[in-house]
């Protein structure tokens, strides 16, 4: 569904540059990663009927920590430390490959500076920015 407003249009012109394109995929695929592992991680620590307070005991940090963690909406947390809140939940932070079809959307325009189809790929993109309902 191509959107026709005057950010579309503005944001499909700003994607023929490579350097704004390859800044947008990134920071939007930083986005969707962390918050999808963060979710898990509080989706996992509910079912598990842990505080945040006692997980954070468990991994020797400040409440305000997992606090920050699991409820701000612009937490940039380390992966050393998604690894020690998943271990404590008996998770593990694992690395899979992007699916074929999304490889042409996201993968190639990293690798080329450029799409075939900058409104397809912002419209890919915002899809995966989008908050997720939980299950």
């Amino acid at each position: 569904m191509t959107k026709h407003t005057a950010f579309w249009d503005d944001l499909n012109r700003d994607l023929q540059d490579p350097e704004f394109l390859r800044e947008y995929v990134t920071h939007s695929v930083r986005i969707s990663t962390i918050d999808s592992v963060v979710n898990a991680i509080d989706a996992a620590r509910e079912a598990a009927g842990l505080s945040k307070a006692e997980l954070a005991r468990a991994i020797q940090k400040e409440p305000a920590t997992i606090r920050r963690l699991l409820s701000s909406e612009s937490a940039n947390p380390t992966l050393g430390t998604l690894a020690e809140v998943a271990a404590a939940l008996g998770l593990r932070i694992t690395v899979e490959p992007i699916p074929r079809a999304e490889r042409g959307l996201i993968t190639q325009p990293l690798l080329e500076g450029r799409t075939a189809d900058p409104m397809k790929l912002a419209e890919h993109l915002d899809t995966l920015r989008a908050p997720k309902l939980p299950a």
